[in-house]
């Protein structure tokens, strides 16, 4: 259930997760990118572990825009401005609602509007909109997440710094799909997705 306990510990287990998997996130993002995308979200994870310390949000609206300003204004690349966009967007959404399916499909929108990416170009996107569906027809398992991860390989990028790849950027994992993998198993973890 999205509550503000669970989501606080949502984001403090996602936080563990980017900064255990910095390195690869960063090996990923070397293959097809410019190589720093997993240092630049580990900096964001340490800016939000302080401002969550310092804020101690107590609602829930309150808990993902602290989140989403942190990643906007602390996360250098696309990702910091994609992912904090995402959480402004489920803050303002989980004002009126509780119901995750529509908190995660607000958080989508604030990524698309951001970063104008549509699904099958080779971005966390590709990782989003199905999971967001599968969250709607309550289906969503880890399997389900890793797949959908595993399936951006198979994308030729069209957009962003792995663009100018074309074809080469097929066979390689999509960097802010993973990262995304991450924050929706830790979802799961956290007790916010109710199987």
């Amino acid at each position: 259930m999205l509550t503000q306990e669970t989501a606080r510990k949502w984001i403090d287990l996602f936080i563990e997760q980017i900064l255990e998997n910095k390195d690869y996130l960063s090996e990923l993002d070397t293959a097809i990118g410019d190589g720093d995308h997993g240092n630049n979200l580990a900096r964001g994870a340490n800016a939000l572990t302080e401002a969550l310390q310092t804020k101690n949000p107590e609602t829930l609206p309150d808990l993902l825009k602290v989140t989403g300003m942190t990643l906007v204004s602390k996360v250098g690349g696309a990702s910091g401005p994609l992912l904090g966009s995402a959480f402004i967007g489920m803050a303002k959404a989980s004002q009126d609602s509780d119901d995750l399916a529509t908190v995660l499909e607000a958080g989508l929108e604030g990524i698309q509007k951001r970063g104008k990416a549509v699904a099958g170009e080779k971005t966390m996107v590709d990782e989003w909109i199905p999971v967001v569906e599968a969250v709607k027809s309550k289906t969503l398992t880890s399997a389900f997440i890793e797949e959908t991860v595993e399936k951006t390989k198979d994308i030729k990028a069209t957009k962003g710094r792995a663009s100018y790849l074309g074809d080469r950027s097929i066979g390689h994992i999509d960097p802010g799909a993973m990262s995304s993998s991450y924050l929706f198993k830790t979802m799961m973890e956290a007790g916010v997705y109710d199987e």
